[in-house]
């Protein structure tokens, strides 16, 4: 039995024992399938979180006893390594260029999949079939077509027109590293959107049709509103995405020429797995994550003025 108290008055409620066996029975029946999962989740994810965590206090070089050494990584990060801030700068770079030309093409492909007459199933496999991809094979094909004397150099000179190979030039080496990642995500914020846009009641746009609204009015205060909340997701998604670019950058440039395409994912393969300084590239790893949950505070923050919920 179970006594309920509410105010002054006493409410005993039967409790059925067959019923508490089963929820328990049903309970480590749960535990039992879910178990194999955290025991995983607990190895390859909280325990690396934990000891990167205190491994950023250590100048552990991967061989020999890790020193603590407090704030001295992070100290020397902000303030000593010459490295680190063009290297932010590069990170900050490629995100902002890649999130708005990624938002903007695959805003206008879902667009037009949407307005389509026909085909608009195999458009869309068509533009997500890059994204199951591994990136490293996209990279590796890429690379054969912007390396000096590939496809890209041959294509120029055919149309004569003289410019830098795009992998040697610091200006250019970044905007080749754009364009594959830009080739190999869109398609799935093309998707994305054009899942929204197809769900947007098309009683509103008949309606505003009537009443003498353009394509360009419908699409701009109707239809763009109405999918904010899910072009707000892809934004986030993609942004937190593109401050951890490495497979392009690994592949095609090493973060060269010089340093004009290193960026913290990379920064951190190379001081912990060529320099051995694991120490200091869990210090960067964890720079790098507080960049990431700063700017995701920051567009939600920024979503309040521009994102319309449906209620």
């Amino acid at each position: 039995m179970t006594a309920i108290e509410t105010g002054a008055t006493r409410i005993v409620v039967p409790v059925n024992p067959k019923k508490s066996r089963i929820a328990a029975r049903e309970a480590r029946t749960a535990l039992f399938f879910l178990l194999p999962g955290l025991i995983g989740m607990i190895l390859f994810l909280v325990l690396p979180i934990l000891a990167s965590v205190v491994l950023s206090f250590t100048n552990w070089k991967l061989l020999g006893t890790p020193e603590f050494v407090g704030f001295a990584n992070y100290q020397r990060l902000l303030t000593a390594d010459p490295q680190f801030w063009p290297v932010l700068r590069n990170t900050l770079f490629f995100t902002v260029e890649y999130l708005i030309l990624n938002l903007v093409i695959s805003l206008a492909l879902a667009t037009w999949i949407s307005s389509a007459k026909f085909g608009q199933k195999w458009f869309r496999v068509i533009f997500f079939l890059p994204t199951f991809t591994p990136g490293i094979a996209v990279s590796i094909v890429w690379l054969l077509i912007f390396m000096p004397g590939g496809f890209f150099d041959g294509v120029m000179q055919a149309i004569s027109v003289t410019m830098p190979n795009m992998l040697t030039n610091q200006g250019l080496a970044m905007q080749a590293v754009i364009i594959v990642s830009l080739w190999a995500g869109v398609g799935y914020n093309t998707v994305l959107f054009n899942a929204a846009l197809d769900m947007v009641p098309q009683s509103y746009l008949e309606a505003a049709r009537i009443d003498g609204a353009t394509a360009w009015d419908r699409f701009w205060k109707i239809r763009l509103p109405l999918i904010s909340p899910t072009l707000f997701f892809g934004m986030v998604m993609t942004a937190i995405s593109s401050l951890q670019v490495f497979d392009q950058i690994y592949v095609m440039t090493r973060g060269g020429p010089g340093n004009a395409t290193a960026t913290l994912g990379y920064v951190i393969y190379q001081r912990g797995f060529q320099n051995f300084q694991m120490g200091y590239a869990s210090t960067i790893a964890w720079v790098m994550f507080a960049m990431i949950m700063a700017l995701t505070a920051f567009q939600f923050w920024l979503q309040r003025k521009w994102v319309h919920y449906d209620n």
